[in-house]
């Protein structure tokens, strides 16, 4: 049973890097179990190219971080294009890293006392943001977006920071790319880095591939 570590994808190195850091690491946990990246969006190998090569069952694990339309639309459709009959799609890996946030947050410099803001990519998808939204009540933070949805980073950064807070951003974002740079322009006093090829990561891509590998055990 092959899985399937499917990524946003991007045009940084440093994010397609730490993307195969989480694979091998995932690969390091599951012994024999093959692990393969694919890439929603922007990078190749494509989800559809990578389930087409393989035979027999397939789990494919969203390395997304809420339930927004690559999730529900695009993923599935670029798996039905590899005419593979044999896969199960997992959801997102989002709900279980907040500590994974917090812990990024200190390693930046947030201090007690510091306003928090949740810094998402967005989404036009209104599950999605109720995704992040959900994320920000947990952290105890506002919440912000990078591009789509409203307000942005910098606009709750700046309320903020007229009320004489000390502005500390966390990055809802899973590794560097063209979002996470956008982030050092905001005016916070800190900014934290992506999630990142964290243990905590791999443990919620491993919990997604049991799930599945349980269900398809009971079907």
């Amino acid at each position: 049973m092959t899985l399937v570590l499917v990524a946003h994808g991007t045009r940084d190195p440093r994010g397609a890097v730490v993307v195969e850091e989480i694979a091998e690491l995932v690969r390091a946990r599951l012994g024999g179990v093959a692990v393969e990246v694919a890439y929603a969006d922007v990078r190749q190998p494509d989800v559809t190219s990578v389930v087409r090569g393989i035979g027999g069952p397939v789990v494919v694990v969203p390395a997304f971080l809420a339930s927004g339309y690559h999730v529900r639309v695009d993923v599935p459709e670029q798996i039905a294009a590899g005419g593979h009959g044999d896969v199960v799609v997992t959801e997102p890996i989002g709900s279980a890293l907040v500590p994974v946030l917090r812990e990024r947050l200190r390693e930046a410099g947030w201090r007690a006392g510091d306003a928090v803001v949740l810094a998402a990519a967005g989404s036009s998808d209104a599950r999605a943001l109720a995704d992040v939204a959900e994320v920000g009540r947990v952290l105890g933070a506002s919440v912000g977006y990078v591009a789509t949805a409203s307000p942005s980073v910098a606009e709750v950064v700046a309320g903020l920071k007229a009320c004489g807070r000390r502005v500390a951003v966390a990055s809802w974002l899973l590794a560097p790319g063209l979002f996470h740079r956008r982030l050092a322009d905001v005016g916070a006093d800190v900014v934290a880095e992506p999630l990142g090829a964290h243990p905590r990561v791999v443990d919620a891509v491993l919990l997604r591939y049991y799930e599945a590998r349980c269900f398809l055990q009971v079907a």
